[in-house]
């Protein structure tokens, strides 16, 4: 699924309208360049799911925990794995433990995370060489994701 973001604030709607269908144990793994738009998306999905705390780029603290600002609601971890090089450095994290408690959102993430959780959505965001325009490609593994997709459509 591919979807055309034109603006900062049209990445922002699109994560809020997937963060409003997210649950506790989805992985949502982002990659592309600096600058595509990964945390931005990350933004929209934490104010669809209604989280605590303004979000910002985790690069230098690597995670952030935003819990959950209803009830019943999941926790959001960000995660930027920018800085971290191997697997054992994400393993070293711990987001195993707590990834059936909340959503999990890997900036950077792609061939580092995906042992999280057994299903999980890939987001892929490009950005042309100039202008504001974004092109998020969603590619769902496992689970119920392409289902999940096919209603955000």
């Amino acid at each position: 699924m591919k979807v055309e973001l034109p603006t900062v604030d049209d990445t922002r709607a699109f994560g809020s309208r997937l963060g409003g269908r997210l649950r506790a144990g989805d992985l949502v793994i982002l990659s592309g360049p600096l600058g595509a738009g990964k945390t931005a998306l990350v933004q929209g999905i934490g104010a669809g799911m209604g989280v605590q705390g303004r979000i910002a780029s985790p690069t230098f603290v690597i995670a952030r925990v935003h819990p959950a600002g209803r009830p019943g609601g999941a926790t959001l971890v960000h995660v930027d794995a920018y800085r971290l090089g191997s697997l054992a450095e994400v393993d070293d994290l711990d987001l195993d433990v707590s990834a059936e408690e909340s959503v999990t959102a890997v900036e950077w993430g792609a061939g580092l995370a995906e042992q999280i959780a057994d299903a999980r959505l890939e987001i892929v965001l490009e950005r042309p060489a100039d202008g504001e325009e974004r092109v998020a490609t969603l590619v769902p593994h496992g689970g119920d994701w392409a289902v999940r997709l096919a209603e955000l459509g």
